[in-house]
């Protein structure tokens, strides 16, 4: 259940829940029901919880603290990660009128600073920066994050939907190593595996995150003739395997070499419970390529 995200990296647990959705739910930002969701990860070994402060119209953080704040030793059972750098139009901030990236050092620590407050913690397990910007200076990102850690507001730093020469130019700059690049990643979407973000994350010992790990639902109900032939299989392989489909899908990303990291985004405390399963499917190598092959339409060469 517990994988070391890179060798000085945090410890983090096998798969990660997201918080994006969190206040689609009907009831919202009710401080119960967010204990509730908190609980029930903590209690089937999730202990990893991925934010970002634009999520739910920069309110998600804010109603995940409340509920840290109503009980507050949960913080030490868990490792928080939050993201900085996308600026959306938006009531909560009135001086962005087209949505944009800033990753100026005045904006990563103030961004740092309102996310700490927001989840009613001291420091931040893992800051990434959520999107790379045509604008983005790796000598003023570095003095912001460096200052950062240095103050021990940040204890580790990552990126999310770099590429990988991206990432290796941000590293130059860094005072330690970057812990994680977290990507869209499902069999619907095979690019990270053959473009070299997987590779790199090999190279350099660090677990990537993979987001949006169903293909936002397109893997269970999408129309697509893609989408039909990958549900085939899985369907297939849930059958042999006596698991779910979703749970087959996050087996298919834990069996990846680089120990990927599936960020969960259910809001049914049934289906985070039933996740953990997948955790016990050791899939077959060839079944692992059906699922491939059925994506990308043809057999490996």
């Amino acid at each position: 259940m517990r994988v070391k995200m890179s060798p000085g990296g945090p410890e983090v647990s096998r798969l990660a829940y997201g918080a994006w959705r969190l206040l689609d739910d009907g009831q919202g930002a009710d401080v119960q029901r967010v204990l509730t969701l908190i609980e029930t990860c903590l209690g089937c070994g999730i202990t990893t919880f991925d934010h970002a402060d634009i999520y739910g119209g920069y309110r998600v953080e804010e109603a995940f603290g409340a509920a840290l704040k109503a009980r507050p030793g949960l913080r030490q059972r868990m490792e928080l990660v939050t993201k900085c750098g996308i600026m959306l139009v938006n009531p909560a901030r009135p001086k962005t009128w087209i949505k944009h990236y800033d990753y100026s050092r005045q904006h990563i620590v103030e961004s740092v600073e309102r996310s700490l407050s927001n989840l009613g913690t001291d420091y931040l397990d893992v800051l990434l920066l959520h999107r790379p910007s045509p604008l983005l200076d790796p000598d003023e990102v570095a003095e912001a994050v460096n200052a950062l850690v240095t103050q021990g507001k940040v204890r580790h730093v990552g990126v999310s939907n770099f590429t990988p020469a991206q990432v290796d130019t941000l590293a130059s700059r860094l005072s330690r190593p970057l812990v994680t690049n977290q990507v869209e990643l499902h069999p619907l979407r095979l690019e990270p595996f053959l473009d070299g973000t997987l590779d790199q994350c090999l190279q350099r010992r660090m677990s990537p995150m993979a987001w949006s790990p169903l293909a936002g639902g397109r893997l269970l109900k999408g129309e697509g003739q893609a989408e039909s032939r990958v549900r085939a299989v899985l369907s297939a392989l849930a059958r042999q395997y006596g698991a779910e489909m979703d749970q087959v899908i996050y087996a298919w990303l834990l069996r990846h070499p680089a120990n990927i990291i599936p960020v969960l985004g259910t809001q049914r405390l049934e289906r985070v419970t039933a996740a953990v399963r997948a955790l016990e499917l050791k899939m077959d190598t060839q079944d692992w390529f059906a699922v491939w092959s059925a994506s990308s339409g043809a057999a490996v060469p």
